[in-house]
């Protein structure tokens, strides 16, 4: 075994002797999420501190554990807080969790974040459903020797987020009266905000969204033949679109406030998994 798998293996096997939780769905809380696992039924928490080797958040708002519970009746792990690579850890370290909730027995992933908008017509609060993704501006989860357990060498990529999962989510935003956008992500290595020049160009390649993260768990997840759904909320307007500088307070506040529909539609959407994959 590769160091890479070698530090996946020890990270399950420490999960395993403290839980036996087996969950459907995966889903990444991101900005304006963290607090979603209070309204599920929670059956146990793990910080990340208390799995061997497992790399710990350091973002404000990212709490830093697993909470395994249940959606409705399905069943699914949360995780409070992701790893970012501009934080400094290897991207391996960065899809450590997503690959490590599969070995959990996860078979879908859900993506969430706070994003820039950059196509014109988005506004700070707007819910966008990825349809697509960009991933050229970080390096590849891939690289190196190809851990064989987990995936093909070549993995296809033409199908990145699931188009059955896609309709799912659009009948319940349409059930719940949101008006989601739909659109292609692009991920930046931040933790700069991008310049009006990075956007502009952004723009040209065909993003409607620009991030820090959820790319690259994307691709590592396709590799291990998970089904993946992602929704960005539009925490604000790209540098060069709006006039307004960019903090990471203005990206908390927004997200806050677009909680609740965040909130209500991502529970409509698994509760639906559950029905059409279980």
């Amino acid at each position: 075994m590769g160091e890479v798998y070698e530090k996946l293996t020890r990270c399950y096997e420490s999960v395993r002797a403290q839980t036996d939780f087996e969950p459907q769905v995966a889903l990444v809380l991101g900005s304006g999420l963290g607090d979603y696992a209070s309204g599920i039924r929670v059956k146990q928490t793990l910080d990340y501190s208390e799995i061997e080797g497992f790399p710990v958040s350091t973002v404000p708002g990212h709490a830093g554990k697993f909470i395994f519970g249940y959606v409705g009746d399905v069943p699914v792990v949360c995780m409070q807080g992701r790893v970012h690579y501009y934080e400094g850890y290897p991207m391996s370290d960065v899809v450590l969790p997503a690959r490590l909730m599969k070995r959990m027995g996860a078979k879908v992933l859900f993506l969430t974040n706070a994003a820039g908008g950059v196509s014109l017509g988005m506004r700070a609060g707007d819910l966008m459903l990825i349809t697509g993704q960009i991933a050229s501006f970080v390096p590849s989860p891939l690289i190196g020797a190809n851990i064989d357990e987990l995936g093909e060498r070549f993995p296809d990529m033409s199908e990145i987020y699931n188009r059955d999962l896609i309709m799912i989510a659009r009948k319940c935003a349409s059930e719940l009266g949101i008006d989601i956008k739909e659109g292609t992500y692009l991920q930046f290595t931040g933790p700069a905000y991008e310049s009006p020049q990075e956007v502009a160009m952004a723009r040209l390649l065909g993003a409607d969204a620009v991030g820090m993260s959820t790319a690259c768990e994307a691709v590592a997840a396709n590799h291990m033949g998970m089904k993946i759904v992602g929704i960005s909320c539009i925490s604000n307007l790209a540098c060069g679109i709006s006039a307004v500088p960019l903090s990471h307070k203005e990206v908390q506040e927004t997200a806050d406030q677009a909680a609740p529909r965040f909130k209500a539609l991502v529970t409509a959407i698994i509760e639906e998994i559950g029905k059409s994959c279980g």
